[in-house]
């Protein structure tokens, strides 16, 4: 017994400049090859890995202008080639206590930094 295909023409009326393979959904190829621990599964990967159907296929196609990405692609993509002068800021954020103390620190190693190892260092 021969499997009949549903198109979605049949279902549902469609754009007469509709691509054939939203017409015939069964053409879409590689759906639910690999098989992930069913632990590390998501859901977007279960639904992704079922084929789309009749009613899911969209019933009508609007194709894009190309105009500007082939004039981008001809001349390339714009480059500042220009002297950056700005001052680059930390993006870390670093707490006041921690900036306190690491001051501390340093004027502490600036002053004692070079004594020897019979010398007692006193704390302030």
């Amino acid at each position: 017994m021969e499997e009949q295909r549903i198109q979605t023409c049949d279902v549902y009326r469609t754009d007469q400049n509709l691509p054939s393979r939203f017409n015939q959904p069964d053409c879409f190829k590689g759906y639910g090859q690999k098989t992930d621990h069913p632990l590390y599964r998501t859901s977007n990967q279960t639904y992704g890995s079922k084929r789309p159907t009749v009613h899911e296929v969209q019933t009508q196609f609007f194709g894009g202008c190309s105009r500007f990405s082939e004039a981008s692609l001809k001349s390339g993509m714009f480059r500042d080639c220009g002297f950056n002068t700005s001052v680059e800021r930390s993006h870390v954020v670093v707490s006041t206590a921690t900036q306190h103390h690491r001051a501390n620190l340093l004027h502490r190693y600036s002053h004692h930094g070079n004594q020897g190892k019979d010398q007692k260092v006193t704390s302030q």
